[in-house]
């Protein structure tokens, strides 16, 4: 996908729709997130581009920047029911870096094919060389997809 966006596959033995309440939910980012920064979430789960919701964050998980403990805003940028999810952040860093992380859910018979993306292909010139990027590295997402495969399948 380039140097600038990558994406990460897992099939995961839940419907789509049982993956999409996760996504959805605010708290449901929390729970699957393998970074350790996502502490704890406010907010209703979303519907609608557009829609927000704040997580309260914690960045000594990662430990390259020295921005301690903070908020970001969740900004829903693509939203299509049981199929698709996409959002950038606003937070302390501003103006708003504009880099996107999504999800695309893929129904197959018995499970869902799902892809977790990270996009930093239209971050602010000015943060180029700036920030680190990926801030999240691929075996992250791939983590975080381990980690919602255990919160949504049947054992």
């Amino acid at each position: 996908m380039g140097n600038e966006r990558f994406e990460i596959q897992r099939r995961i033995a839940a419907p789509a729709g049982q993956i999409f309440e996760v996504l959805t939910d605010p708290h449901g980012h929390v729970r699957i997130d393998s970074s350790g920064m996502l502490q704890w979430a406010e907010g209703e789960r979303v519907r609608q581009v557009g829609d927000e919701f704040v997580v309260h964050m914690d960045r000594e998980s990662l430990n390259d920047l020295p921005m301690g403990k903070y908020e970001v805003t969740v900004i829903i940028t693509r939203l299509v029911p049981g199929q698709e999810i996409e959002w950038t952040i606003s937070g302390t860093i501003q103006p708003p870096i504009e880099h996107l992380w999504g999800y695309t859910l893929q129904a197959e018979e018995g499970r869902t094919l799902v892809t977790a993306y990270y996009d930093w292909s239209r971050i602010r010139p000015e943060y180029r060389g700036v920030v680190n990027f990926p801030i999240i590295p691929e075996a992250g997402l791939r983590a975080t997809l381990g980690i919602l495969a255990r919160t949504v399948e049947k054992h």
